[in-house]
């Protein structure tokens, strides 16, 4: 955040990308999902009286189109203000300016149920649903993956050695406040194996004192549709480059679940990949 009179000091393209930054930040912090070092923090003035003030400079900004100019202040009229769709939409209309497209991440911002204050109080899941993160190395698939977990009721989160760290901030980004809320762990292939089989890391359940089935995510396999899910278990997926290493395809001792393509490429993004896969495992425990 930025005191709104230090941004007349700036000029206009630095200006123009620093109030699209502000409005992000406050979009988060409305949601209760603020990064942390970007909480709202000015104690001389509200955070709407600051929102509407950063938007009011937005409005005198030559480049705006009036069409724009006038949504912002109509909403700043409303009666109450929603903060967060002010926000967005002056966000969007800074971009279109810019000529910069915001990412999918930028646009959502989901709050967390059960949520005080930005903080998950209880967190619902399906016990004994891991899943293990070999070599990614891209922070923005890492967050997805993690987001994904959450969302679709993942324990915990296991990730090698060589994973890119969690706590990057373009993780927390694509993560949208998930891996601040979701337990995660850094263990190697023969550690997991370990854990899996009831000896762990010191962290296990009762739920996994019996022998955990592992299975890969990988082409080759069986299809999603033909796959036996486990009620319970550790699913592997690999790096964006090159796969599931040969040593995690030899501790899958479960087999192997493959996504049926058609397409010339038959390639997805790991955190698509791993969204399709959680999406058919979840609904085979429904079932």
């Amino acid at each position: 955040m930025i005191p709104p009179n230090k941004l007349f000091e700036l000029e206009g393209g630095q200006r123009r990308r620093k109030l699209a930054l502000c409005f992000g930040a406050l979009e988060r912090d409305i949601a209760g999902i603020a990064e942390k070092g970007s909480e709202y923090t000015f104690h001389s003035m509200s955070r709407l009286e600051y929102t509407k003030k950063l938007v009011s400079i937005l409005c005198q900004d030559p480049q705006l189109p009036d069409q724009a100019k006038s949504e912002l202040k109509n909403l700043m009229k409303e009666e109450p203000v929603d903060e967060r769709r002010l926000c967005n939409c002056a966000r969007n209309h800074l971009l279109a300016i810019i000529g910069t497209f915001p990412a999918e991440w930028d646009l959502v911002i989901a709050p967390h149920s059960g949520a005080e204050e930005g903080t998950v109080q209880k967190r619902d899941f399906y016990p004994g649903l891991y899943v293990y993160a070999e070599d990614i190395r891209s922070p923005f698939n890492l967050g997805s993956i993690f987001r994904t977990a959450e969302a679709m009721g993942v324990e915990k989160v296991f990730i090698s050695p060589f994973c890119v760290d969690p706590n990057h901030q373009r993780a927390i980004r694509s993560g949208m406040g998930c891996i601040e809320n979701l337990s995660w762990e850094r263990l190697s292939l023969e550690e997991l194996v370990a854990f899996a089989s009831g000896a762990g890391t010191g962290s296990e359940t009762d739920e996994t004192k019996n022998q955990l089935p592992i299975f890969a995510l990988e082409t080759g396999g069986t299809p999603l549709d033909e796959f036996e899910f486990p009620k319970k278990g550790i699913v592997i997926i690999g790096s964006e480059e090159l796969g599931i290493s040969p040593a995690a395809l030899q501790i899958a001792n479960y087999g192997t679940a493959t996504i049926p393509m058609k397409g010339i490429k038959s390639s997805l993004n790991v955190g698509v990949a791993f969204g399709i896969l959680m999406q058919s495992w979840v609904s085979s425990l429904s079932r």
